[in-house]
This record gives C-alpha cells, sequence and structure tokens, in this order.
C-alpha cells in the first residue's frame, strides 16, 4: 500500500518490492502438505482432497492485484477529494 501511495503521488520507487518465499517448500519444512494452484477452477478439487486426507495442507492461491491501483490510489482519491483537497 505504501507503493501504491508513493506512485499515487508521483514518488520515485525505491526499496518495496518484495517477493513471496516458496509457501509448498515452506510447509513441507513443517511437515505440511504444500498444494499450489494455478486457477480457480483446481480450488475445489484441492481443497477437497485435502479435507480427504490427514494432516496439514497450506492451498497456494495466486490472486490478482490489477484492480488495487484503480481501486485504492484512483477511486479514493477521487471520492476524498473533497475531504483532503491539499492530497
Amino acid at each position: 500500500m505504501i507503493k501504491w501511495k508513493q506512485a499515487g503521488r508521483d514518488f520515485d520507487d525505491y526499496g518495496l518490492d518484495f517477493s513471496n518465499p516458496d509457501f509448498i517448500k515452506y510447509a513441507e519444512a513443517y511437515g505440511a502438505m504444500g498444494h499450489r494452484i494455478s486457477s480457480a477452477n483446481e480450488f475445489q478439487p484441492t481443497l477437497e482432497k485435502c479435507i480427504i486426507a490427514r494432516g496439514v495442507h497450506l492451498i497456494e492461491i495466486p490472486v490478482d492485484y490489477s484492480e488495487n491501483e484503480r481501486v485504492l490510489i484512483e477511486e479514493l482519491k477521487n471520492s476524498t477529494h473533497d475531504l483532503f483537497p491539499h492530497e
């Protein structure tokens, strides 16, 4: 969110790009079973397998954040402009 706020104010992007760990390997390091899905269609069958199987399971689900900039910067800025006219 800091990166989006800075982008909305035309600040330089510095030191805000982080990547996630390999959650599957992370789960396995603690004795859990990791599952990676690549589409919404894979979620239900994967979840059903996890429910049936014994043990702890982690399901890595991709999230599309492409709407965040529009909603969290543009729409929020437009809706709060009257409250904070100098922002």
